[in-house]
């Protein structure tokens, strides 16, 4: 008799009655071994925000390497929306990949590795009067979500947390504050 699914395709799978939990961690570990990565500094971010994609004046780098290190990355977005718009953004240059596209994707890398899978949530937000922001936050959530919707409840939670006492202090000096939908 076949037991339960443990593993399929780099997903690793683990069952309760009340839910199933799928994640990559063993991918993630494993391709950061393979490319020989799991002794380098680790990122705090998936991309610098300085880096120009451009494409004169480099070297060519291994298109080969290049596309095998994309497409790694592409399947692991499945479980890490993290990092799948840079995935996206890089994935563009297989055709003709630079130094630089290759020191990003591995960059990727080196964020990937430095991830722990505590499973907890980051979120975050930003509070704007007028057109200037006043206020912004980003906190990794201190208990575990059972959902996109559960972690998107308590993001909002903290949100509303913030916004009622930012509301709180204008009116202390005596700034008016109205309601106003603008919610994206």
């Amino acid at each position: 008799m076949v037991g339960e699914l443990s593993c399929f395709l780099g997903l690793q799978i683990k069952q309760r009655k009340e839910d199933i939990f799928i994640t990559q961690e063993k991918y993630a570990k494993d391709l950061v071994k393979k490319i020989g990565l799991d002794n380098s500094q680790q990122k705090r971010t998936p991309a610098a925000t300085h880096v120009k994609n451009t494409k004169v004046d480099e070297d060519f780098t291994d298109h080969k390497l290049y596309r095998s290190m994309i497409v790694i990355l592409l399947y692991l977005t499945a479980s890490r929306p993290d990092i799948a718009y840079v995935v996206g953004i890089y994935a563009q240059f297989q055709s003709d990949p630079r130094v630089s596209h290759l020191a990003t994707v591995k960059r990727i890398i080196k964020y990937v590795h430095g991830c722990s899978y505590d499973k907890k949530s980051t979120s975050g937000g930003c509070f704007f009067l007028g057109n200037n922001l006043i206020s912004w936050f980003s906190k990794k959530k201190n208990c575990v979500s059972l959902s996109t919707a559960e972690a998107g409840y308590i993001a909002a939670g903290s949100g509303c947390t913030q916004l009622i006492w930012m509301k709180q202090m204008l009116q202390e000096y005596s700034i008016q504050t109205g309601y106003y939908d603008t919610l994206l």
